[in-house]
């Protein structure tokens, strides 16, 4: 015959039990985060011009880049158009936002491991009397993630920085590649000056050689060959259209607004020349400098402590803590539990293993990117020597050819020149004035992407003035 469980006043074995399933609920519930929908975008977000701003200190972290007003309305600078490109883009805006994933991974792994509670209730069904229920209560702390905490910690800390400096990278190459599209964009007006001025001269040349033909006074070898100057003039003109579209539709993307947008650009191309003391200084300090590079080596320190974690992991898991209990008769216990994993087939070789064969990676790939970035370096700077001899050979001669084209304009309005003879000069001092032209606008590009590469503070006026200063 089964005997009833006594049923003492407050039912001691059972008191416990409902104590511990009255807080574990309230626990659970203060701890917890409320969800609310983030619904995706349906239309773009781009401006319809470029804003009116006044830039604090706080929002620049490119090196070079002042505390700034930008007023549109009075035209575009450089480095207005670089400021609105590093606040503006909307690459970096996305990329901005990994920085608050990489917090948040920070705070995870700095985050205590919660204790475990267990409990148990047990009543008796059957047995001599008196009979009581039975429960069990236990707490237990995991001190395996205490022993790895400060590795994962650190691990962290390390990955914020490179992402942190990876979007500092992007900025840079942003803040480059509004410099780039900038001198373009002014480049190509002036180019469509030159072209249109050449081309009207090719069409007035051409229109009069074929009123010569026809009057019988000139060939139509003659007239055939203006012809296709006129068509290739045309072309030239037709193609920096294409260009001009190119380079307005690139710069509106990077500053985030709508396309069509074509602010007024203004103001002197700040890229002065380095010398070659200067290039060899910026070379080796190249690893302190460059962000991605700096981005890499946080990314390797932050993978070395997690070879110290794998490490650390090898020994067995092990969980302590006290234990409070009532038995069927009523005897009350209270202890010490312990949890241990035997180590006995997987003492975390494999992850020490993949741990250590990343690291390694990591390393090479740093020393690829430290090679690479002196290479192209390098090569840039023979480019810029090449280019800047260039033209200097080719400004050199363009004032004797300015002189005598303004002499053969004398001669022509005094009819002692042909109008081909006259026209041929002009054609080719404007020919050499569009090729001075590209090959300066080439050249700026070029000395900007070398300050790029070394990693060098962006060469603005506002930095220019506070190196002075300093």
């Amino acid at each position: 015959m089964i005997q009833p469980c006594v049923k003492g006043p407050g039912r001691p074995g059972a008191r416990p039990i409902r104590l511990a399933l009255a807080i574990v609920p309230v626990i659970l519930v203060s701890a917890c985060a409320t969800y609310h929908a983030k619904p995706l975008p349906d239309s773009p977000d781009l401006a319809d011009a470029p804003p009116a701003l006044q830039v604090p200190a706080k929002q620049l972290t490119v090196p070079g880049l002042q505390p700034h007003a930008v007023n549109p309305a009075k035209g575009l600078d450089m480095t207005d158009v670089v400021l609105l490109a590093v606040l503006d883009n909307p690459n970096l805006k996305a990329k901005r936002a990994q920085a608050g994933v990489a917090q948040a991974q920070l705070l995870k792994a700095g985050l205590l491991p919660n204790p475990q509670l267990s409990a148990n209730f047990i009543h008796p069904t059957g047995g001599p009397p008196p009979l009581y229920n039975g429960y069990s209560l236990g707490l237990m702390a995991d001190l395996t993630s205490l022993i790895t905490r400060h590795a994962s910690r650190a691990a962290a800390r390390s990955n914020r920085a490179k992402v942190n400096l990876n979007i500092l990278w992007q900025e840079w190459q942003v803040a480059q590649k509004a410099r780039q599209l900038f001198i373009q964009a002014r480049a190509q007006a002036r180019l469509a000056d030159l072209l249109e001025t050449q081309h009207r001269l090719n069409k007035q040349h051409y229109q009069r050689d074929r009123k010569a033909l026809k009057q019988g006074n000139a060939t139509l070898s003659t007239t055939s060959a203006d012809l296709v100057t006129l068509v290739n003039a045309n072309g030239q003109l037709r193609q920096l259209e294409r260009q001009r579209n190119q380079t307005w539709h690139a710069l509106d993307a990077l500053l985030g607004v709508k396309p069509g947008v074509e602010p007024r650009l203004t103001g002197a191309i700040n890229i002065h020349p380095l010398s070659r003391a200067d290039f060899q200084s910026a070379l080796a300090k190249l690893p302190e400098r460059r962000p991605d590079l700096l981005a890499l080596r946080a990314g390797y320190h932050s993978q070395e402590a997690k070879v110290r974690k794998a490490i650390l992991k090898q020994f067995p898991a092990l969980s302590i803590g006290p234990t409070n209990g009532s038995d069927t008769s009523q005897v009350k216990t209270v202890g010490a539990g312990i949890n241990l994993t035997l180590p006995l087939f997987n003492h975390n070789q494999g992850q020490i293993a993949i741990a250590r064969a990343t690291r390694a990676s990591l390393r090479q790939s740093y020393q690829a990117r430290l090679d690479q970035a002196a290479n192209q370096a390098h090569k840039l700077w023979r480019e810029v020597r090449i280019r800047s001899r260039q033209l200097h050979q080719l400004q050199a001669h363009l004032p004797l050819l300015k002189q005598t084209t303004t002499a053969a304009q004398r001669s022509f309005a005094e009819g002692n020149m042909s109008a081909g003879t006259y026209i041929n000069l002009r054609t080719s001092l404007l020919s050499k004035q569009i090729e001075a032209i590209r090959l300066k606008s080439s050249l700026q590009q070029a000395q900007a992407n070398l300050e790029t590469l070394l990693g060098m503070p962006l060469d603005t006026p506002a930095a220019n003035q506070a190196a002075g200063k300093s």
